[in-house]
C-alpha cells in the first residue's frame, strides 16, 4: 500500500491571485531553475506533478487551510476555477483529492 501525499496551502499565506500562485509553486515544485506560469492552465499542470515535490500522475490529497478566507479575498468566481481544476471536473489527467478547512 502506497502513501498518499498530502499538500497544504494556507490562505492565510497569501490574499490575491498572485499570492496564491507563489503559494502553490512553493508546495507543488522543488528546485525548478525556471518559473512557473502563474495562471490557472500552469496550476493545472502543477497537479499533475513532474516538477519535485511528487510525480507525474500520482495521486495527491491538496488541503487548503483557510479556505473561507481565500474565498472573501479571491473572489468566488476565481476560487471555483479553481476547485473544478482540483477536483478535475474536466478529466485533465491528475489524482487529487480536495480538503477544505
Amino acid at each position: 500500500m502506497s502513501i498518499i501525499k498530502i499538500f497544504e496551502i494556507d490562505g492565510n499565506n497569501f490574499s490575491d491571485k498572485e499570492g496564491f500562485y507563489c503559494e502553490i509553486d512553493r508546495i507543488l515544485t522543488i528546485n525548478l531553475t525556471w518559473k512557473t506560469g502563474h495562471n490557472l492552465d500552469a496550476y493545472n499542470d502543477l497537479l499533475r506533478g513532474g516538477f519535485g515535490a511528487h510525480e507525474y500522475g500520482e495521486p495527491i490529497v491538496l488541503r487548503w487551510l483557510n479556505f473561507n478566507k481565500s474565498k472573501q479575498e479571491l473572489g468566488m468566481a476565481f476560487v471555483l476555477d479553481v476547485l473544478e481544476i482540483t477536483l478535475d471536473c474536466n478529466n485533465s489527467g491528475h489524482d487529487c483529492k480536495l480538503e477544505l478547512y
